[in-house]
């Protein structure tokens, strides 16, 4: 198997976190949406845990990108 070859499946490997990510995005906002839905009182106190969230997932995705890029370029 060429190198070359073997930095692709493994750059392709590390973006499948990405798709992890998307789903948890999906839902923290969903969440954060029916909560607010339920109760728009405590917005203030929900929307704050629920950026925190969406700043920690995006953290993740920006992690696994990095890491494919290393491998496809380093």
């Amino acid at each position: 198997m060429d190198v070359q070859a073997a930095r692709y499946i493994g750059a392709g490997l590390a973006v499948i976190a990405l798709m992890g990510v998307g789903v948890g995005i999906g839902n923290i906002f969903a969440t954060l949406i029916s909560s607010v839905a339920r109760n728009p009182a405590s917005r203030n106190q929900v929307f704050g845990i629920g950026i925190l969230g969406f700043a920690l997932t995006e953290a993740v995705a920006l992690f696994a990108l990095l890491i494919a890029f290393l491998i496809l370029f380093a």
